[in-house]
């Protein structure tokens, strides 16, 4: 068989086969803080959809695109920039795999029913009560049933994706000066990190998670955002287990503002509805110390030196980005509590993609105890009340938690609102 630089024709022609129908891309390091090549998403001759995607999209629709490379099929295991697991890869009593800060959205797939005579009585928690229910038709995610616009906002859930909150051409840059732009020095690299370099008077960095900024629409939507993305810095390897360390995503300032973009009933301010939070409702000395003090129901000898959980994540009250890169941590290094500087946000109960518990939490909020005669409750285990998972494995709930050991936590734990409301 006749060669060319050492490959067959034969061969030679099924890769060119393959590199024309699967482009080969570095995923990783894709965006870089901006925008990527353009036929890594686009295809001008062959776009997903056929004549239903006038943006000649690889895919059918902006978020089955970004899943694309976003979701890998096969694993079982967190890695790297993944944020939903495949169904194949998570059943029925298996938690999604990615452990994510903002979490897996396989958990919107993750449909409950329980039945138990005594604490946590009989109930359902639905997919897509478990986060947000961005549509990626080609991955059988669609829209949210029960919510026509987002809760708060008039944003449509038919039109829910991830370029809802993502810009996927990386527009907004932080400058040198600490300003956020669209134009003016190119974007050289990520600022989302702590490895990131810093901005200069020559080349901007990227936003937090390329995530839009004021005057942000979606391409064919009328909504624009009101405030800019949150100052703030992840550690390089922020997909992992917690067993042994937090993950410590260093929040600024800034992040409940940028949820306002499409909830903005929820100020948690005057008349409006939700928890105060935000850069202008700071901590009172009282939840300051509540927060540094508590570990555990019933122990309160915890220390600022090493109060932060990033169960219970909270904002530190500044834009330095200095600050910011040496707070942000994988090996548990971090563990600086709040001061009267610090605020609760959206995020210090919710997470930004989906959990297993419903409206996204952290942790289940309708459980009386969330640790019970030392262990993780679970449904498959009858030694422990079953209404206390909700319908979840043992295994479920634990992963909820980044698997962190039970031991961290009192024999019988109730809420971690206890965290800053210390009532037991």
């Amino acid at each position: 068989m006749r060669t060319r630089y050492g490959i067959s024709t034969s061969a030679g022609f099924a890769i060119a086969v393959l590199l024309a129908i699967s482009p080969i891309r570095p995923v990783a390091a894709f965006h870089s803080g901006g925008v990527g090549e353009c036929t890594g998403c686009h295809s001008l001759h062959n776009p997903g959809g056929g004549g239903q995607n006038p943006s000649l999209l690889l895919s059918d629709d902006p978020s089955s695109t970004c899943l694309a490379c976003h979701l890998q099929a096969g694993e079982t295991a967190p890695n790297g920039h993944h944020v939903v697991t495949a169904d194949a890869d998570m059943p029925a009593g298996s938690p999604p795999a990615q452990l994510t800060p903002g979490g897996d959205f396989g958990w919107l797939k993750k449909n409950y029913q329980w039945n138990s005579t005594e604490i946590g009585g009989t109930g359902q928690s639905s997919g897509e009560r478990h986060g947000h229910s961005i549509v990626a038709s080609v991955y059988g995610f669609s829209a949210d049933t029960t919510l026509a616009t987002a809760p708060g906002g008039t944003y449509p859930a038919a039109e829910l994706s991830c370029t809802s909150c993502h810009d996927p051409h990386g527009r907004y840059r932080r400058l040198a000066n600490g300003s956020i732009q669209t134009s003016g020095q190119p974007v050289l690299n990520s600022g989302s990190y702590e490895t990131s370099p810093d901005p200069t008077a020559d080349v901007a960095v990227g936003v937090y998670r390329l995530l839009g900024g004021k005057g942000y629409a979606r391409p064919g939507m009328s909504e624009t955002f009101t405030f800019d993305p949150p100052a703030a810095v992840s550690p390089a390897d922020y997909n992992r287990s917690e067993s042994s360390s937090d993950t410590r995503v260093a929040y600024g300032s800034g992040m409940s503002e940028w949820c306002l973009n499409c909830h903005s009933n929820y100020t948690g301010s005057g008349n409006s509805p939700g928890h105060p939070a935000g850069s202008l409702v700071k901590m009172t000395p009282g939840l300051v110390a509540n927060y540094n003090a508590y570990i555990a129901s019933g122990n309160l000898t915890g220390t600022y030196s090493a109060a932060y959980t990033t169960m219970v994540p909270i904002e530190m009250g500044t834009t330095d980005y200095s600050i910011l890169k040496s707070t942000a941590s994988r090996d548990g290094s971090k563990k600086a509590g709040s001061d009267t500087n610090s605020n609760v946000m959206c995020l210090t109960c919710h997470r930004a993609h989906a959990s297993a518990w419903d409206q996204a939490t952290r942790w289940n909020m309708k459980a009386d105890f969330l640790i019970y005669s030392g262990d993780y409750p679970g449904a498959d285990r009858s030694d422990i009340l079953t209404g206390l998972s909700q319908g979840r494995t043992k295994a479920e709930t634990k992963w909820a938690f980044y698997e962190r050991p039970a031991g961290n936590y009192a024999t019988y734990q109730r809420s971690l609102c206890n965290k800053c409301h210390t009532m037991d």
